[in-house]
């Protein structure tokens, strides 16, 4: 389908029905990456809002998400969320009977990343120049793929998407998934959510690396959903007064945190001059913005005022307006709370305290490795939320998930102690 007929069937009022309108979304999808969404023509921008307007209600989230997330550049709402399209894939995760849940939609993710890569390599290659539009109507005068990486730099990326997608495959290595990747790669079922996994990445641009740097972002935004509900979890146990079972929440967060570092090792294969060209066109949609991590932060422990009051939080206001929400719990809270009126052993105690001080563990490393790359792609330059970039990721290193517990003694045997 072409731009002329994408036009007529708006005016037409052709949208009759939920494959209809995945339709409609493949074409609009394979446009934006032939061009970049960035550099969309108005007509086309103006008839999808129209078809938005017409054809999208309460019975059409899926394709309603898609098209928000379409035209938050034309809007001037472009920010994280959409840029990653962030409200389709959690419609996807959460398709009743069937999402995957945030930890296997990034294994998904990831796994997309590979069958990327593979297609791209095994495809020929057209010269510079080819089939080119003006830079007026879209991106670089050059093929949609150009740029691709060099087989050191592959066989680099695949190692660390394929690691990553084995963590989620019980009995599976590397080698097992290398191997047989078209057989054991997973991915999403052709229900009516599945259908919509494809047109989740609308890239800005059309160099090659921004189309694997998406999925990681994504797939990272999963990874700390993922986490966060294993912080809740863990706060619902203490309060019932299961200590066990909210240590191993603990230490199932902390392990996921393994997952997260694995996505900065594969968006470490990116080369900078990609990430340098497309990211010209990504300022508004920062890091900073994410819910998610955001979350998992506030239910560990309530941050001090100062970085509530900083860009961190005021980035994203729903996220603020939780943590300082009179009714919201946290971990340290819930801890607290059970240490004053329940008696365990010192063995118990002992346990609990040693999951929280793994995942502050994990937690620092992983802020170290996030900055580590910063360094590399970023060096002086500012963050794309117009944040400090690397000295603001220097000075969140001192952040402390339970700072509030510091210093605290573990209770001793049988009874409980003062906080």
């Amino acid at each position: 389908m072409t731009f002329e007929e994408v036009e007529r069937w708006a005016a037409a009022g052709q949208v009759d029905g939920d494959l209809d309108g995945i339709h409609l979304a493949r074409v609009i999808t394979e446009e934006v990456r032939r061009a970049g969404k960035h550099f969309l023509p108005q007509p086309f921008l103006l008839q999808l809002s129209e078809i938005r307007r017409r054809h999208t209600t309460d019975r059409r989230p899926f394709l309603r998400a898609f098209l928000d997330c379409l035209l938050d550049k034309h809007e001037e709402r472009y920010w994280n969320r959409t840029y990653l399209s962030l409200p389709l894939l959690e419609l996807i995760s959460d398709e009743p009977g069937h999402g995957p849940g945030p930890s296997r939609l990034a294994t998904w993710l990831i796994s997309d990343v590979v069958r990327f890569e593979a297609r791209s390599a095994a495809a020929p290659q057209e010269p510079a120049g080819a089939d080119a539009d003006t830079d007026e109507d879209r991106g670089p005068d050059t093929d949609p793929d150009r740029d691709r990486p060099g087989a050191v730099t592959l066989r680099k990326r695949l190692r660390h998407a394929l690691r990553f997608v084995a963590h989620d495959h019980d009995g599976l290595d590397v080698e097992d998934l290398s191997l047989r990747a078209a057989e054991l790669l997973p991915g999403p079922a052709a229900t009516d959510a599945g259908r919509w996994f494809e047109m989740t990445v609308q890239p800005v641009y059309v160099l090659h690396d921004e189309y694997f740097f998406m999925r990681a972002l994504q797939a990272h935004e999963m990874v700390f959903t993922a986490i966060a509900q294993d912080m809740t979890a863990a706060i619902a146990a203490l309060r019932d007064g299961c200590l066990e079972p909210a240590a191993a929440c603990v230490d199932r967060a902390a392990a996921s945190f393994e997952r997260a570092s694995a996505l900065f090792r594969l968006v470490a294969t990116m080369r900078p001059e990609h990430f340098h060209g497309f990211r010209e066109f990504t300022q508004g949609a920062s890091a900073i913005q994410s819910e998610q991590y955001k979350r998992f932060e506030i239910l560990c422990g309530l941050p001090h005022a100062e970085r509530l009051g900083s860009e961190a939080f005021t980035s994203v206001p729903a996220v603020r307006a939780q943590a300082q929400d009179a009714g919201h719990d946290t971990v340290t809270h819930a801890y607290l709370d059970l240490r004053r009126r329940a008696r365990f052993s010192w063995t118990d105690w002992n346990r609990f305290h040693t999951a929280l001080g793994g995942l502050e563990e994990r937690h620092q490393r992983w802020k170290s490795t996030h900055r580590s790359l910063a360094t590399r792609m970023l060096g002086s330059a500012r963050g794309s939320g117009d944040t400090e970039g690397v000295p603001y990721l220097t000075q969140c290193l001192d952040n402390r998930l339970f700072g509030r517990l510091s210093g605290q003694r573990v209770p001793q045997c049988g009874r409980a102690a003062a906080p």
